[in-house]
């Protein structure tokens, strides 16, 4: 995992900000079949919203805190259960950050 800079975090939140959640983490919770669909979108769109379902703040922040270790992407914003990741393709970067 990587850290961001704060114009780095600006610039992606405004990028963010029109997208819709690609992947919702269900009552399930972060199974193997959910990270692999959250590695596919990182891998494609290397920005994306996540939807995490689950009452407790404490268990939406272990969960979102899970996935990102687990798919070495950086935490760019929450805003309630949602949450908006960044990771960078290093075949095709998409995004080009300040």
């Amino acid at each position: 995992m990587f850290a961001l800079t704060h114009p780095q975090k600006r610039h992606l939140k405004a990028l963010a900000h029109p997208r819709k959640p690609v992947v919702i983490v269900g009552d399930s919770g972060v199974t193997s079949a959910v990270l692999h669909e959250i590695l596919l979108a990182l891998d494609h769109h290397e920005l994306i919203k996540i939807r995490v379902n689950a009452e407790d703040r404490e268990a939406r922040e272990a969960m979102i805190e899970k996935i990102c270790a687990t798919t070495e992407a950086a935490l760019v914003q929450r805003v309630g259960h949602v949450a908006t990741l960044f990771r960078r393709n290093p075949e095709a970067p998409r995004i080009e950050l300040p």
